[in-house]
């Protein structure tokens, strides 16, 4: 057994390592994977298969000692072109396809260390690193998992579901787009879902801290690519499906698809599926695990457990959660939108799912009111008079949901809205987004996001385009803005707010950098609007006061 060092690189490693052969590797392999060779010769024939390893690593610089290395073909480049610098940093064995194996034999200095090869490394990367991590030993203890996969609320859900657990006693790790959480510890996340060797050495750290559950979104990337290869959920949730990452699936079947693998039997316990629309029912008939059904908008009451009676609470709601054998339960949420009832409700039904009885989760909700944690960049308040919100709305359906949450609640209050579109990723949806703000709001200001390589201005006009037309079509009486840089369209819509009015920055949530030509711009748009809220004199909550 080894340890890992205080490298950062090994922090979220488990700190203690049992040494997996690749040979015992390969045996734990579910059937119908690729054969992997040596040559000729069947990988797990073969002497050099008894290589001790003791991690798995895609990417060359963060190797650790002892890691198998996968050399798999990317975007631009090829894993093998960085193996030398990955036996430089300890590799122990080399996983590539055939192409990889012959850049790797080109090369002039010897490798000294095993090279496999098959067919498609990537799909052997998530369940080879399931069995070197041991992440989810079936006959020891190990965490609860559980997956929350939609296009909108994952975050919260995820929030939610580990907030309830804390409630009820349970300690629990996190892993998602804001952070990734092992206990106390908590680190930045790069990704929604991190790759698939980074998922199992994180499962096997909490399960090496003996937590007792943990959260994790699922995103349609992580589906498609392998990322969750190997990964056991006992309950999964699904919040909704709606216009997103076309550019990668095409089609919104295509997109439904790809969410759809979470709840396969290989992959999930059982599954919880929110039926508000025809996406979700569409989902849960096509799950091979077991399914509970959802109901969220009220409208309906066929389902396994809905939703009724919802009431204003302060900021947020009250609602009863109800079961189609007749337990209800009366909970609340502090966060505003009528979306965080449902992701509260799928949250609750999740938890019940993974065997909590009713009369345990209702006490929990009472002492500690769950539902009201805050989650960084959604529906996250920085100021009051005016209200002032900065949300992660990134897309048309939630951008609707969150101005919808927000419309002035008096004759003298305004609704403003400043946000843009993302560059080089779905371009239809920028013009849906414009009229949307366009139809909701009553003030529009389009500025930028993360434009990426893209020229900020076309994606503006696009996003204008929309509102422009939606205004002239529909007699509407908003003011369109186009204002940028961005920090300069949140000082302008704090310029134009009265104490009553409502500002909603959306977007970008808890989100720090903005890309712009490869270049990472700091930018926090909670830092921006409290700043802006400082100096024109409004108050802010006591988070966000800005130093003088």
């Amino acid at each position: 057994m080894i340890s890992s060092s205080g490298d950062s690189r090994t922090a979220m490693r488990p700190r203690h390592i049992q040494p997996c052969t690749f040979r015992d590797a390969l045996r734990q392999l579910p059937a119908g994977l690729p054969a992997v060779r040596i040559g000729t010769v069947s990988a797990a024939e073969h002497p050099a298969a008894s290589v001790a390893l003791t991690g798995v690593c895609l990417d060359s610089r963060q190797i650790q000692p002892g890691d198998l290395y996968i050399a798999a073909p990317g975007a631009r480049t090829h894993g093998a072109e960085f193996a030398s610098a990955a036996i430089r940093h300890g590799a122990a064995a080399i996983l590539t396809d055939a192409t990889g194996a012959g850049m790797i034999a080109s090369q002039p200095a010897p490798f000294g260390v095993p090279v496999f090869v098959c067919a498609d490394v990537r799909e052997l990367t998530g369940p080879l690193a399931a069995a070197i991590f041991s992440s989810q030993p079936a006959a020891e203890p190990r965490p609860k998992l559980f997956g929350v996969t939609g296009t909108n609320g994952k975050t919260t859900t995820s929030y939610f579901v580990a907030s309830l657990l804390q409630a009820l006693g349970q300690t629990t790790g996190l892993i998602g787009t804001i952070e990734i959480l092992a206990g106390a510890e908590s680190i930045p996340s790069a990704l929604t879902t991190p790759e698939a060797p980074q998922v199992h050495s994180l499962l096997a750290l909490m399960r090496e801290r003996t937590l007792d559950a943990t959260a994790m979104e699922v995103s349609s990337h992580a589906l498609e690519f392998g990322r969750v290869d190997g990964v056991w959920f006992d309950v999964a949730g699904f919040t909704n499906l709606t216009q997103d990452h076309l550019d990668l699936h095409g089609t919104m079947e295509a997109y439904r698809d790809a969410k759809g693998k979470l709840f396969r039997r290989s992959r999930c316990g059982i599954a919880v599926v929110c039926i508000d629309d025809t996406w979700g029912e569409q989902m849960a008939a096509a799950a091979t695990c077991p399914v509970i059904t959802l109901r969220t908008d009220g409208a309906r009451t066929d389902a396994d457990w809905h939703v009724s009676e919802l009431e204003p609470d302060g900021s947020g709601h009250r609602f009863i959660l109800t079961g189609s054998a007749g337990q209800t339960l009366s909970l609340r949420t502090g966060l505003p939108g009528t979306f965080n009832v449902a992701n509260a409700a799928l949250a609750a039904v999740m938890v019940l799912a993974s065997g909590v009885d009713c009369a345990s989760l209702q006490a929990a909700a009472d002492l500690h009111d769950p539902f009201t944690t805050a989650v960084p960049g959604r529906m996250q308040l920085i100021g009051e008079h005016p209200r002032a919100i900065v949300d992660f709305a990134h897309n048309t359906d939630a951008l609707s949901r969150t101005l919808t949450s927000l419309r002035a609640t008096s004759a003298n209050s305004r609704l403003i809205v400043v946000f843009g579109a993302t560059g080089q990723r779905d371009e239809t949806k920028r013009p849906i987004m414009g009229a949307t703000a366009a139809q909701l709001a009553d003030v529009v200001i389009v500025t930028d996001d993360d434009p990426h390589d893209e020229d900020p201005g076309s994606i503006r006009r696009a996003v204008l385009a929309g509102a422009l037309e939606a205004r002239a079509n529909q007699h509407l009486a908003c003011e369109i803005l186009e204002v940028a840089p961005r920090a300069v369209a949140i000082e302008r819509a704090v310029a134009l707010a009265s104490p009553l009015d409502t500002i909603v920055v959306a977007g970008r949530g808890h989100e720090i950098w903005q890309e712009i030509k490869g270049v990472n711009v700091p930018l926090d748009d909670r830092v921006e609007l409290a700043a802006a809220l400082t100096r024109h004199g409004f108050s802010v909550l006591a988070d966000w006061k800005i130093e003088s």
